[in-house]
């Protein structure tokens, strides 16, 4: 299947992107927001990076793209889309998924490894974790912080749509190990329909074995499934 991984002005894991699709033996392709969405996409990753230098809010602007009409009309077709970190943002900013990524609580740029707790292993992106598994991932934000009602938290975590959670190693959900003061410690949510996803952390950077960790591979997966 092919993969568009779409690129804003300050997109910076797009290429990272591609080459984790394609050592997973995706057909991945780099797509210009401008040039449109190619009608032969099978799946849309929204990658991470700074689209428009994060003005207004993180991925307020690249959410205005016209793409993102095309982007949003394929995902309502069932065509399975992953923003990851700047493109979690987007993802929220464009509806596709409830919520939104705003300051991180220490006010900080936070680059470095977390671990994080599979909530619902039965989504196209978790399928091949088992529930309660423990990852670990690279994060690399400085607007990670997930944000949303009280009310609507409680429907997703009734509806079984939040996808991880920041924990220890030992799977423990603590203050200490939530590294943006996310609500609830969730690092990732699915849409309305289970093949649209976001998260903060990176999978596409520990997918690699010359990167020291493939505990990502399996959320790139998700696009076969």
């Amino acid at each position: 299947m092919t993969v568009a991984v779409i690129q804003f002005g300050g997109s910076n894991c797009d290429r990272d992107s591609v080459q984790a699709l394609e050592s997973l033996g995706f057909d991945a392709e780099l797509v210009w927001h401008e040039d449109g969405l190619p009608a032969d996409a099978d799946g849309i990753m929204l990658p991470g990076g700074f689209s428009y230098g994060d003005y207004l809010r993180a991925g307020a602007m690249a959410a205005r793209s016209p793409i993102m009409e095309a982007v949003r009309a394929a995902a309502a077709d069932g065509t399975p889309v992953l923003g990851v970190c700047n493109g979690a943002q987007i993802g929220c900013e464009s509806s596709l998924t409830p919520g939104v990524f705003t300051t991180n609580e220490s006010a900080r740029f936070q680059c470095e490894h977390v671990h994080l707790r599979v909530e619902n292993a039965e989504t196209p992106w978790t399928s091949h974790y088992d529930e309660g598994e423990v990852v670990e991932l690279p994060i690399a934000h400085g607007e990670g912080r997930y944000e949303i009602t009280d009310d609507r938290l409680d429907e997703l975590e009734a509806e079984d749509r939040i996808l991880f959670k920041y924990c220890d190693e030992d799977g423990e959900v603590t203050p200490e190990a939530n590294p943006n003061g996310s609500k609830h410690s969730v690092a990732g949510v699915v849409g309305e329909a289970e093949h649209v996803a976001v998260m903060m952390p990176h999978p596409e950077r520990a997918s690699l074995e010359d990167l020291g960790r493939t505990d990502g591979q399996g959320v790139l997966e998700g696009f076969a499934r």
